[in-house]
């Protein structure tokens, strides 16, 4: 177990910005942590890092207190801070050396990531030449300049264009083919989709949604399947719904119904079937459809 938080519990004076909140992170995955603004992620975030102590629960990194665990993290804060004054290179030397690595290891290592993020033209840059997009990758280079085990990603993309995304998306997905861990916390939803393999959603501090990605949508799916064909019969098994659509067919299904039954009974019949799908539902859709709903109760309630 790489991460393990247990009824967490942080306040702000009378505010409860993290209320009992428990979940754990397993080693070598890409953990979606995700949740509307002031949901309490970017404060969860910092008591994992050992910025802010909890009131109460338990944190541990590692298998260890999260001030043990520190050298061994990197942290991508949401408010970016790099030195402008300094050479891109020398920033990178510098805080690797804060992390307890050799000068020489450092820069050998800050070459070979400036490459890797293609900005190695600029290692002897002042850090404020570079544009905002190449900052954002370079504040990322930061934070994995000490070859950390885990990795807190706390709004990677955010004001990036759709190249930089890209670029930033897929050095994401290398680290973890390399075996790091990775917790992101992100509004982009396509991209959490692409990229994660277990999630949780927060809302006004509190854990509402946790588990796998893939089994979280197959719960919210629609009882609805996409076929096309040149025609639908009357009678297929558990069918309750025809539509047509754009040269093919919605059908919505009973509860319960087996859309792979569908399928067999098509074929049954003989009805020839070019395309065949489960329709499925994005992420957003889930995140706006929870998070929405636990607001109306709350204002009911209020």
């Amino acid at each position: 177990m790489v991460l393990q938080v247990q009824d967490l519990v942080k306040r702000y004076g009378d505010f409860v910005a993290v209320d009992k909140l428990s979940f754990q992170v397993e080693q070598g995955e890409i953990f979606g942590l995700l949740g509307p603004n002031g949901a309490g992620k970017t404060t969860t975030i910092r008591v994992i890092m050992d910025i802010f102590a909890p009131d109460e629960g338990s944190v541990t990194v590692l298998g260890q207190p999260p001030s043990q665990a520190k050298g061994r993290v990197g942290y991508l804060p949401e408010e970016r801070g790099l030195y402008r004054n300094l050479k891109v290179l020398d920033t990178l030397v510098y805080l690797a050396e804060l992390k307890g690595v050799a000068r020489s290891a450092a820069r050998e290592r800050a070459i070979e990531l400036l490459e890797r993020m293609q900005l190695d033209e600029w290692a002897k840059r002042k850090v404020k030449d570079l544009s905002q997009g190449m900052q954002q990758r370079l504040q990322l280079v930061a934070s994995l300049i000490h070859d950390p085990e885990v990795l807190f990603l706390d709004e990677p993309f955010q004001g990036l264009d759709p190249v930089n995304v890209e670029r930033v998306k897929g050095f994401v997905a290398e680290q973890h083919q390399e075996g790091k861990t990775i917790v992101l916390s992100s509004h982009q939803m396509n991209l959490v989709e692409a990229l994660c393999d277990r999630i949780l959603l927060m809302d006004r501090g509190r854990a509402v949604l946790y588990g796998p990605l893939e089994q979280i949508k197959r719960e919210y799916a629609p009882n609805f399947i996409r076929v096309s064909v040149s025609h639908v019969p009357d009678g297929l098994p558990g069918v309750v719904e025809v539509e047509p659509d754009d040269g093919a067919f919605n059908l919505g299904l009973a509860e319960g119904a087996n859309p792979q039954d569908v399928l067999r009974a098509l074929l049954d019949r003989e009805v020839e079937v070019r395309a065949f799908e489960v329709s499925p539902v994005p992420l957003e859709d889930i995140f706006v459809a929870v998070v929405g709903g636990a607001e109306e109760v709350n204002d009911g309630l209020a």
